[in-house]
């Protein structure tokens, strides 16, 4: 039912001189072209595949970063996705679980930030992990660290963990990151809680109006001191 009311949204918006080329390619080709062209014409009306919860998230993580200037950092980050490598930084490495668990291992470094991606939800042992962030970072260091609140629990392979903007605060704060130097943000609203009850929801053409009462993702980004001692 989703899927038939987007496709009615977009076809009011494509041009009727596409609409008989549309249909006549949908007659002749198999299913998964199908797919694709659906894609595509979705694409091309505005239709937005982003994961709904996380289009304000990664637009303010990608500030916080552009503000720290890429080109200068040497960057890990721990069980890496695709969305952080766009960017043009000094060095680039990644340690992916179950090869790395940043619960028991700390690498030599050091880095001048660190990227968690919806990670720390799910460790076992999130102080132990943060810790270990805060070891391999070199004085004035960044942790970017971005977790899941109000969406539902997805065991990969496990998932044990939520922090609200405060409760991410004082968990850096415990790690050792001073709270005077750490940043953080949150979006959410009770439709996108909602829409993500059964599948991840794209964006679409959804509104990103913020409810701070119902905070779907938490970003913070937090810095070493300089005259930190060694864990």
């Amino acid at each position: 039912m989703m899927i038939d009311s987007v496709l009615r949204v977009a076809w009011k918006r494509i041009p009727e001189s596409r609409k008989s080329v549309i249909k006549r390619y949908l007659t002749v080709v198999g299913a998964d072209h199908r797919k694709s062209m659906v894609r595509n014409v979705l694409t091309s009306v505005g239709y937005d595949y982003t994961h709904w919860a996380r289009v304000v998230m990664y637009r303010e993580c990608f500030r916080l970063i552009e503000d720290l200037g890429p080109e200068k950092l040497d960057v890990l980050e721990i069980s890496a996705g695709d969305t952080f490598k766009k960017f043009h930084f000094k060095s680039y490495a990644e340690a992916n679980f179950p090869h790395f668990d940043i619960c028991t291992t700390a690498l030599p470094g050091p880095y001048d930030l660190i990227i968690a991606d919806q990670v720390f939800e799910h460790v076992l042992w999130p102080y132990r992990a943060g810790r270990n962030v805060f070891a391999m970072l070199k004085p004035r260091g960044h942790f970017l660290i971005t977790t899941p609140f109000l969406i539902r629990v997805h065991l990969v392979p496990h998932d044990c963990t939520r922090w609200t903007e405060t409760g991410m605060r004082y968990f850096l704060a415990e790690c050792g990151f001073p709270l005077a130097d750490t940043k953080t943000g949150s979006w959410g609203s009770r439709a996108c809680v909602w829409a993500n009850f059964r599948d991840w929801a794209h964006r679409g053409w959804r509104s990103l109006r913020n409810e701070t009462e119902f905070p779907v993702v938490v970003w913070g980004l937090a810095t070493r001191p300089s005259d930190a001692p060694h864990p």
